[in-house]
């Protein structure tokens, strides 16, 4: 069977490098810490042109992490996306805020400024955009609402590390759009480790040295406890692996976009010659972005039919995600908010194995008859 994500592939490149890194931090007996944290968090900054960086546990524990810092209070609320995983929204309603849903925009699955714009209230604290399926939020215009509003914006770039957006000639990279931004390292991610994983990332010193606090049982120095925090760490072994794929991170990228275009054609082709009528939509691509493509999703108009040829053709397949947010039961009671692309974009959304070690051409060839 095609795996979703060709993990092993990737290892199979990489072996002897990998192998080094984890045999010198096993030799080291440094597994909290130290040198290689250190390293990594620096190539983190250099990558990104320059940043405070902090790594944790995870991407939840980052967004936790985040919202600490800005010190989100109970009653406060955030304006979340309806479509998106549950991540964000959870992270505001465990500090005891309440999450907002925004709607999303149809073409390309963003949060949409326009949803976010009309459910800003006297309780609204900030906003928490997701860079959905690695490419970066409108993060122009959510700006500057934000700006207008006294808000502040969490980047939530867990599925687009790599991603760039270009304006006016400069290209700027996803984690640097937020007053925090953060990310996951979970192994299916563009950039990920083996285990659970997650960085932050500001331009504010200020919040750099809390949230490295936070991470650190409220403490900058030791048995010193200046704030209540969580214990949330990368351990050296997952940073040694980091920085080995962080090296190939620029190669990887431009192979999995290329595998994007091949699936555009395909579907464009079929779109013109559906023998069912049945069309299969593209998620929009916004001028100026580059995606990361966590996962290459596309819209179905008849999903079930969809996935029966998927099937037939045995290639593996993912619905990301099949129900929005203000629907899940943890959040549904009494929840009477409209979002109705989200609603759409839930009954409709399949994604495709689009990694750099996946065999796009291989996994077309074998959809043909079923499109036919």
């Amino acid at each position: 069977m095609i795996p979703f994500v060709n993990l092993t592939g990737q290892r199979e490149k990489y072996r002897f490098e990998l192998e080094n890194a984890e045999q010198a931090v096993l030799d080291s007996g440094c597994f909290i810490g130290g040198p290689q944290i250190e390293a990594l968090e620096n190539e983190l900054s250099d990558f990104l042109g320059g940043c405070h960086v902090q790594t944790c546990a995870s991407g939840t524990d980052a967004l936790t992490i985040a919202l600490t810092a800005l010190r989100l209070q109970p009653e406060d609320e955030v304006i979340v996306p309806d479509f998106t995983f549950i991540a964000p929204a959870e992270c505001v309603a465990f500090l005891g805020a309440t999450p907002v849903f925004a709607d999303i925009d149809r073409e390309t699955l963003q949060i949409s400024p326009e949803s976010v714009r009309s459910l800003i209230g006297s309780k609204t604290r900030g906003i928490i955009a997701v860079d959905l399926f690695g490419q970066c939020a409108p993060f122009e215009e959510l700006r500057k609402i934000a700006n207008e509003h006294g808000l502040w914006v969490i980047e939530d770039a867990a599925q687009a590390f790599g991603a760039t957006v270009r304006e006016a000639g400069n290209a700027s990279k996803a984690c640097t759009f937020g007053d925090i931004s953060i990310t996951s390292f979970y192994p299916s991610k563009p950039l990920g480790c083996y285990g659970d994983g997650g960085a932050l990332f500001t331009a504010s010193k200020e919040l750099a040295d809390k949230m490295r606090m936070i991470a650190n049982h409220g403490s900058s120095g030791r048995y010193c406890h200046e704030i209540i925090g969580i214990n949330s760490r990368l351990d050296a072994l997952q940073a040694a692996v980091l920085r080995v794929k962080l090296g190939h991170l620029s190669e990887e990228l431009p192979v999995r976009q290329q595998n994007a275009q091949k699936y555009d054609h395909f579907f464009t082709v079929y779109n013109r010659t559906a023998p069912d009528g049945q069309k299969i939509l593209l998620q929009k691509i916004a001028p100026g972005n580059t995606s990361t493509y966590a996962q290459y999703t596309v819209l179905a108009e008849d999903r079930d039919s969809f996935i029966g040829k998927m099937k037939q053709a045995e290639i593996p397949y993912c619905i990301h995600y099949p129900m929005p947010l203000h629907k899940q039961p943890c959040f549904s009671k009494g929840n009477e908010q409209l979002c109705p692309n989200a609603e759409w974009a839930s009954k409709h959304v399949v994604s495709l194995p689009v990694c750099a070690f996946t065999d796009v051409i291989g996994i077309i060839d074998k959809l043909i008859p079923n499109f036919q």
